[in-house]
């Protein structure tokens, strides 16, 4: 009997369970658990789905936790798409990317999807709420997963699983759908209690709280500017024929890697060089050049490839660094946790950057400061700069977007740019690729190759790196002029092999390893691609893989 007896520890508190006792069931004995949605056990998240088979500690975890709106967000999807099919038969459903605090997707149906079909669909969703559907999970082997998919009519998912590595599958049953969505769900329909489903042509937004506020929505916010970027770089793909991964894996099997990439190098000089003309038709108005985005964007390629366009249509630009006006270091501000906080705009020395902007601009010479990080002072060693008529000045950094940084400069003289990495790629129709995890990969592998970090510390800093882009940059992103979405469709196929080997490095005692096993996980759906120098020395992905010609 003991041999069938394993303990759980729950905070200071053991407790004698059986093998096997789902973690859903040890949640009823502890009040703890109160409304949690998943578990941490033993540095792993699973579901309350998931047996427990070992002795081990257990963490409940709510929708405060990221692991738990995670779950949440996933789960959401799974009863859209359940309810969808219901009310609309025989439809395919896309979820395609996120839109604000929701997620955008379109649904292929016999005839146009109007706003009537999705108020059906969000009733039908509130009814198996009430219900408590529950959302069980099984293993199955690679075949009978074919046979599910293929009687359900997912050939998306058909034809991933070409590619799958293992020899059985986790799959979730929410009734009589089954899925798989590369995430572990929470225990029931009845958790999911606070979603909003909007009509947006052509297709819907399905709402989720935010994690700091899991039970309330936050206000719906228009973002057209973003949405026109997703939905272009959506047709362009298309066009390709890479809607998915499995299509991106096709592609490199049958020995199209090279060309896509010189097709996806193309399409972002095209979009550089139109931003460049855009600049250049304003040339007599536009002085200032303000480049912002969000963490492994890409952004120092992309300002020095905009340079290089620009001077193509007769301009010399000139740029200037934000940190050399960072306040001496006492002077920085603090955050709530009281850790010097260099993300926030107090810690620019404003009135001597915007004194400088407007000097330049008129002709003057200014001597440029230069900081010191090692003394955390200001230094000035007579490094003095002038700037003619044709040479618009090129500032990069987080508070690009933000009004307040160039206050002094009328809104008419400065031109701002938004970049990031918006993924278009999914994994399957129902199981988009976050955009977050795009960045935090290309950041975990050129920290590792050229800031001798490890992936345990690109993991552990990418909370406070996120926290600083909701504070500083997506608030502003729709003032922007153009945006610039610097994603390369082939780039998680070279990512892979680099991310893979840092990843596996965090073993099941590290506090990481729920996130690196999940992004392990994400990555096995790709096939690397081997031949990476037909990649060119100034594209994007080489700021984060190594061989830049900006460097």
């Amino acid at each position: 009997m003991k041999e069938s007896m394993i303990t759980v520890s729950l905070g200071r508190r053991k407790l004698e369970v059986a093998r096997g006792t789902l973690v859903g069931d040890l949640a009823a004995m502890a009040p703890e658990a109160k409304d949690a949605v998943v578990a941490r056990v033993d540095n792993d998240v699973m579901g309350f789905q998931f047996p427990l088979m070992r002795d081990c500690w257990v963490e409940f975890l709510t929708p405060h936790s990221e692991e738990g709106m995670r779950a949440y967000r996933a789960s959401l999807v799974f009863l859209f798409v359940r309810a969808a099919l219901e009310v609309l038969p025989d439809s395919v459903v896309h979820i395609k990317h996120s839109l604000n605090n929701g997620l955008y997707g379109e649904i292929e149906y016999k005839e146009p999807v109007i706003e009537r079909h999705i108020i059906q669909i969000e009733a039908r969703m509130r009814e198996l709420v009430a219900e408590d559907v529950p959302f069980e999970r099984r293993t199955v082997s690679l075949e009978e997963a074919r046979r599910i998919y293929g009687e359900q009519g997912f050939e998306d998912k058909l034809r991933l699983l070409e590619y799958y590595p293992g020899d059985e599958v986790t799959l979730y049953s929410f009734g009589w759908l089954h899925d798989y969505l590369s995430s572990v769900l929470v225990p029931s329909a009845g958790v999911l209690q606070h979603f909003k489903l909007r009509y947006y042509l052509p297709g819907f937004i399905l709402e989720y709280p935010r994690r700091v506020d899991p039970y309330r929505l936050q206000e719906y916010v228009e973002q057209g500017k973003l949405f026109n970027v997703f939905f272009q770089t959506g047709k362009w793909q298309e066009n390709l024929g890479i809607p998915d991964a499995a299509s991106l894996n096709d592609c490199i099997k049958q020995g199209g890697f090279k060309e896509l990439v010189h097709v996806s190098e193309a399409y972002h000089e095209n979009q550089i060089s139109e931003i460049a003309k855009q600049i250049a038709r304003d040339r007599d108005r536009l002085r200032v050049i303000l480049i912002a985005g969000p963490s492994s964007s890409g952004k120092t390629t992309f300002a020095q490839r905009l340079s290089v366009q620009l001077r193509v249509e007769g301009l010399q630009p000139v740029a200037i660094g934000l940190d050399d006006y960072f306040v001496d270091r006492h002077l920085t501000p603090r955050d709530e946790d009281g850790i010097v906080d260099f993300e926030a705009l107090e810690a620019i020395d404003i009135e001597l950057f915007n004194e400088h902007l407007t000097k330049l601009i008129q002709g003057d010479e200014v001597e440029i400061p230069t900081f010191d990080f090692m003394t955390g002072s200001r230094k000035w060693n007579g490094r003095r700069l002038q700037v003619r008529v044709d040479q618009p000045i090129i500032i990069e950094g987080i508070h690009g977007l933000n009004d307040k940084l160039t206050a002094s400069i009328p809104k008419g003289r400065k031109f701002k740019i938004y970049i990031s990495a918006l993924t278009n790629l999914n994994l399957d129709n129902h199981t988009r690729i976050s955009t977050t995890d795009v960045r935090m990969l290309r950041r975990m592998v050129r920290d590792a190759q050229f800031r001798a970090h490890d992936a345990k510390a690109t993991i552990d800093r990418w909370p406070l790196v996120t926290r600083g882009e909701h504070r500083h940059i997506f608030p502003f992103q729709e003032d922007a002029d153009a945006m610039f979405n610097s994603t390369l469709i082939y780039e998680l196929a070279v990512l892979k092999p680099f991310a893979e080997k840092l990843l596996r490095e965090i073993t099941p005692e590290d506090r990481q390893y729920a996130a690196a096993q999940r992004l392990l996980r994400f990555l096995s759906h790709f096939i690397p691609a081997t031949d990476l120098d037909v990649i060119p020395c100034n594209s994007i992905l080489r700021e984060f893989i190594g061989g830049s010609c900006f460097a």
